[in-house]
């Protein structure tokens, strides 16, 4: 008679080597590739060599345990007619020492098994997303080598356990359904896994990242399922002569090893919820037999649709033929094969994309962008670079080590759009990160070239560079036409819409004495600005014109400097274009000229007409000198008296009357000499 408990347990004994086999060599495979996933997949199958070292011992104290319970018989049947043994058949279940080990071991040994199994599974799920995040490798090489021994694993897994689910459909081999159920987990992610590697050839990696995060987060979900089943065995009643499944023994993973009982355990729900039998509907065998092809059916449709691509109005998308670049399709749709043999990227050619220069934007709870005020006494963003700066010492109290620089804060967004899709893709790995780098080399390359303020001295000149101040605009100029330069010097295929320089301040600390500065600085400028309005109002003001008054001084001055040199010539020739240029000129200056010219000419006609009247006179004189001399004196009082009263009595010669005259000015007039009065005395 064969046991039935050697059979398993050689079955285990296999399923552990191979385990272990394949621990170690995809292990070995992984250090030599460098890919993640396969890393975790040799520890996903160390889980799988514990459950089948604990099958081993029980299988093997089964098979212990049989082995005795056929002794005892064969033993009661040879010595049944002895006197001695009469009452050996009472007494045989004192000697099953292999049976109550068996007991022992179901009782405790597999709880506190499955415990540690527990235990592994989840520290061991932490530890590859520790690993994962901190970086496994920088570089992976052979995926086709590693796909192949992934397919190998996955192919002897798969034959494994299907035996070995296939024997845990018998009763006494129930507990094999454990290690059929996470070799066939283990085949399945191997098979996935060795796609992935072999299109990791043709640079699709989508497939390998998944499975990164795949197999650590199984592994904590099976630590955690196994975790409950072991708390709730503890409260779980145990019946005599019936199964108790183990901890370890995973129903998610018995989902895939037996997806029949999925269908069992509806059928019963539905039929316990209806109180009649509606698994034996027609309806429901029906469903049941067609399940399958429609769900494949389905599947086909879903894969079908890969062949379209629909491209929207803003973006573009680049087909790939087994990784080549074949065509590039605008809004619309599109055809293509299926997937994998044709993959299509779309990119949003038209939206402005942007990155943060010099600095980390400040998210709020909802992962928004939190907007402050621009304030040179706040910080802005959670995270700000400082910028080194040119700085112009001149003081003489500077320190003479000092070098010459200054810090200030950078907060510059760049904004962009791609404008050639094939470069931006294919000239390079990570086109962004490129591109932010040009950004911060530019910018720092910029920087240490330029001033923080344009000073009052080079107040009219443009070729001084300035990031504050009334340089910042033609900076913004200058610091996008670099980037754009670098950008396409690269081939990056990329446009620079927009660089903004408002984020350009002093650090926090020194802000208010920048400010002072600033404000010195703005002083001086207005001062120099109203300097040269005054001038150009004086200017204007005598020449008519800034231009004019220059054209004068520079002719007064080589007049002068020619009549200093003895060149008379030159001096003769610059004086008339000196008084031609001063005839010419408007303002207080023609003003000035034209009085002079006019008073020059009034004196002028008054000599001449007073020495023409003179010679008159002469003429006159000499004519008649009694009456030339009485005209002149009836003259002479004609003016003299002219605002003077006058009073003219007319009287005889022989006349004796006295007349007095009182010539004094009075003061109040009398009453005869009222105006009014002397009409009515008249009347």
């Amino acid at each position: 008679m064969a046991l039935s408990s050697k059979r398993a347990e050689r079955l285990a004994l296999a399923g552990l080597v191979i385990s272990v086999l394949f621990f170690v060599i995809t292990l070995l495979v992984s250090k030599w590739s460098g890919f993640f996933a396969i890393y975790a997949t040799s520890w996903l199958i160390l889980s799988a060599a514990l459950i089948w070292v604990v099958l081993v011992i029980q299988f093997h104290q089964r098979a212990l345990a049989e082995q005795e319970k056929l002794d005892i018989s064969q033993l009661s049947d040879a010595e049944q007619g002895s006197a001695i043994f009469q009452d050996r058949n009472k007494e045989s279940s004192a000697f099953a020492v292999a049976e109550k080990r068996l007991r022992i071991l179901e009782k405790w040994f597999v709880p506190i098994f499955s415990g540690l199994i527990v235990l592994y599974q989840i520290a061991l799920g932490l530890y590859l997303l520790n690993v994962l995040h901190s970086g496994f490798s920088d570089q992976t090489q052979n995926p086709l080598i590693c796909a192949v021994c992934m397919a190998a694993v996955a192919f002897v897994c798969f034959i494994i356990s299907r035996y070995a689910t296939g024997m845990s459909s018998q009763p006494q081999w129930k507990p094999l359904r454990a290690g059929g159920s996470i070799l066939l987990g283990v085949a399945v992610l191997c098979f996935v896994l060795a796609i992935g590697l072999a299109l990791v050839q043709f640079k699709i990696s989508t497939i390998v990242n998944v499975i990164d995060f795949v197999i650590p987060i199984l592994l904590l979900l099976l630590g955690v399922e196994n975790a409950l089943n072991t708390v709730l065995d503890i409260y779980r009643p145990r019946l005599k002569g019936k199964y108790s499944r183990a901890a370890f023994d995973s129903r998610l993973l018995g989902l895939m090893s037996e997806p029949g009982g999925i269908f069992y355990t509806a059928a019963g729900a539905i039929d316990y919820q209806f109180g009649f039998k509606v698994s034996q509907t027609w309806f429901y065998q029906l469903l049941e037999k067609v399940f399958v092809p429609l769900l494949l059916f389905a599947v086909l449709v879903l894969y079908t649709m890969s062949c379209i691509v629909i491209v929207a109005p803003n973006e573009q998308a680049v087909i790939e033929h087994f990784g080549n670049p074949v065509e590039t399709a605008g809004p619309g749709l599109t055809f293509k094969w299926p997937w994998p043999i044709d993959i299509a990227y779309k990119y949003p050619t038209e939206k402005i994309a942007e990155i943060n220069i010099g600095f980390e934007p400040e998210l709020d709870q909802h992962g928004q962008v939190r907007i402050r005020p621009l304030l040179w006494g706040q910080k802005h963003h959670s995270e700000e670079y400082y910028l080194l700066v040119a700085s112009e010492q001149t003081t003489s109290s500077s320190i003479a080590s000092a070098v010459p620089v200054s810090l200030i804060i950078a907060a510059v967004p760049v904004q962009y759009r791609i404008k050639d899709l094939h470069s931006y893709i294919y000239n390079h790995e990570q086109p962004e990160e490129l591109l932010e780098a040009i950004c911060y080399r530019e910018l720092t390359r910029f920087a240490a070239s330029a001033k923080i303020e344009v000073d009052s001295e080079s107040f009219e000149d443009d070729s001084d560079e300035s990031l504050l101040g009334v340089g910042r605009t033609r900076a913004k100029n200058v610091l996008t036409e670099r980037i754009q330069k670098a950008a396409d010097d690269t081939g990056l295929g990329v446009e620079i819409v927009f660089v903004g320089l408002q984020g350009i301040h002093p650090p926090t600390e020194v802000a208010p004495d920048y400010q002072q500065v600033v404000g010195a600085v703005q002083k001086k400028q207005a001062e120099i600005l109203s300097a040269m309005a005054y001038r150009n109002r004086a200017l204007t003001s005598l020449a008519g014109s800034i231009d004019e008054a220059d054209l004068l001084y520079r002719l007064a001055a080589e007049y002068q400097q020619a009549k200093d040199k003895n060149q008379t010539e030159k001096a003769e020739e610059l004086g008339g274009e000196l008084d031609r240029a001063f005839s010419s000129a408007n303002g207080d200056i023609f003003r000035t000229l034209r009085e002079a010219q006019s008073y020059a000419f009034e004196k002028a006609t008054l000599a001449e007409a007073t020495g023409r009247r003179f010679a008159s006179q002469q003429q006159a004189y000499k004519a008649a000198k009694e009456i030339y001399l009485q005209q002149q004196r009836l003259t002479t009082f004609e003016e003299a008296l002219e605002k003077i009263r006058k009073y003219v009595v007319v009287a005889d010669s022989n006349d004796t009357q006295v007349f007095i005259v009182d010539v004094q000015e009075k003061l109040t007039p009398s009453l005869y000499e009222m105006s009014g009065l002397q009409e009515n005395t008249q009347k």
